[in-house]
């Protein structure tokens, strides 16, 4: 029984609560079909894609979260620093907000708003906040 105590802590230190927290909040709005919410997560990099060039642009990456949920991050690199030698298997953290999609959702806002009118937002890599 102590064994499996010890096996149940360890468990728990490496997910924080408030990383499960937000993977239930993604997951809840995926599966309502929710968008325009303030969301913060971590999930680990799957897929680097082509920027997306039309209008602003866009710095792309699919992230898989620790729910299995996809998550599509769209970085508006005309506003903020793109997140340079991004690959696959890194971790991002993000605050954004988040739009619903059949694959899973996008996540955007992830930069300041530099008319003050939408809660500001950030990627984290490498303990590099890029806002």
């Amino acid at each position: 029984m102590k064994n499996l105590l010890i096996l149940i802590i360890s468990l728990i230190s490496l997910f924080p609560i408030h990383s499960y927290a937000d993977d239930v909040r993604l997951q809840q709005a995926y599966q309502t079909q929710q968008s325009d919410l303030q969301i913060r997560g971590s999930g680990t990099v799957i897929k680097v894609l082509k920027d997306d060039i039309k209008g602003s642009q866009h710095q792309r990456f699919i992230l898989k979260l620790g729910s299995g949920q996809t998550l599509l991050v769209a970085h508006n690199i005309d506003l903020a620093p793109r997140i340079p030698n991004l690959r696959r298997g890194d971790t991002v953290e993000f605050y954004g907000e988040y739009e619903w999609n059949n694959k899973g959702g996008v996540m955007h806002w992830t930069h300041r708003d530099p008319r003050g009118h939408h809660p500001h937002g950030w990627l984290k890599h490498n303990d590099t906040t890029y806002d």
